[in-house]
C-alpha cells in the first residue's frame, strides 16, 4: 500500500512524524507533503493568486508554501508520480470534533484527497500537546487494514479523533456522528504598540450536544471516535420544502 501524508500543523509537527512512523508499518511507500508553517483553521483554502513553492528536506518530507489543500492538490496532480492507495491527514494537535470540521485544515486535506478520488482519513488527538501517540497507533493499526480490505464509498471521509490517554484506558472505537458547539466566545480586542485596534478570534463555544452517539460523547467517555463525513452539503430532506417555498 502507498500513502500520501499531510497535515495542517506544518511539516515539523511531532504529530506528522508520529503518523509517518505508524503508517510505515502498513505501507511500502510513503510521501509526505505538508505546509511549511502552521495552517490550523484555514479550512479548504486553495491558493490561486500566486505560484506555490516546494522544499525537499533531509528526511524526505516536502514542505509547501501553501495550505493543506494546496499540499494534497499539487501532490496528487503533478508534484508526485505515485499511484497512491490512501491519503491520511494528521495527526492533528488537538481535536476536530463537531462543527470544528468546517474550519479544520486537517479535515480539509482529507477532503481534497477524496475530491481527487482517494480513500482519505483525517486523524486528530484531543490534546494540543499529545503524549500518548501509542494510543493513536493502536487505533490506526486497526483501521488501516480494514480500509485496505474494505474500501470506503467514493464520497466518504473518515474523521478520526483519539483521546490522549494510555492504551490501557481506551475503552474502544465507536462510530459516531458530528456534534455541535454553542456559539463561539466573543473576539478579544487589543491595542497594538502602535496604538492600533486589533482583534483576536475568541475561544470556541462549549459542547452543545453530548448525547450518546456523538463524537463529543465518545471522546468524553474514553473512546476513539470515527465519524463518516461527506462533501455533499445539500440538505436533501428539505428540497421539496424549498421548492414549495419558492412557489
Amino acid at each position: 500500500m502507498k500513502a500520501l501524508l499531510s497535515n495542517d500543523d506544518g511539516y515539523l509537527s511531532p504529530g506528522l512524524k508520529a503518523l509517518y512512523d505508524i503508517v510505515s508499518t502498513h505501507c511500502s511507500h510513503i510521501d509526505v507533503v505538508a505546509p511549511d508553517r502552521n495552517c490550523s483553521g484555514v479550512s479548504s483554502a486553495l491558493t490561486l493568486r500566486h505560484p506555490l513553492y516546494t522544499h525537499q528536506h533531509e528526511n524526505g518530507f516536502i514542505s509547501v508554501e501553501g495550505t493543506p489543500t494546496d499540499c494534497v492538490h499539487i501532490a496528487l496532480l503533478g508534484l508526485l508520480d505515485t499511484a497512491f492507495d490512501i491519503v491520511i491527514s494528521g495527526i492533528n494537535l488537538g481535536a476536530n470534533l463537531g462543527d470544528d470540521v468546517v474550519y479544520s485544515g486537517t479535515v480539509a486535506a482529507a477532503i481534497e484527497g477524496r475530491f481527487l478520488g482517494y480513500p482519505s482519513l483525517a486523524v486528530s488527538m484531543t490534546s494540543p500537546q499529545p503524549v500518548h501517540y501509542e494510543t493513536a497507533a493502536y487505533v490506526l493499526n486497526q483501521l488501516i487494514p480494514k480500509l485496505h480490505q474494505n474500501p470506503l464509498p467514493n464520497h466518504l471521509i473518515l474523521n478520526i479523533n483519539i483521546p490522549d490517554i494510555p492504551v490501557a484506558e481506551l475503552k474502544g472505537i465507536r462510530a459516531t456522528r458530528l456534534s455541535f458547539r454553542h456559539q463561539a466566545k466573543p473576539v478579544k480586542q487589543v491595542t497594538t504598540k502602535h496604538g492600533q485596534t486589533a482583534y483576536w478570534i475568541g475561544e470556541p463555544g462549549e459542547m452543545a450536544d453530548q448525547r450518546l452517539g456523538t463524537d463529543f460523547h465518545a471522546i468524553q467517555n474514553g473512546y476513539a471516535s470515527v465519524t463518516p463525513i461527506h462533501t455533499d452539503l445539500t440538505h436533501h430532506r428539505l428540497l421539496t420544502s424549498i421548492d414549495d417555498w419558492l412557489g
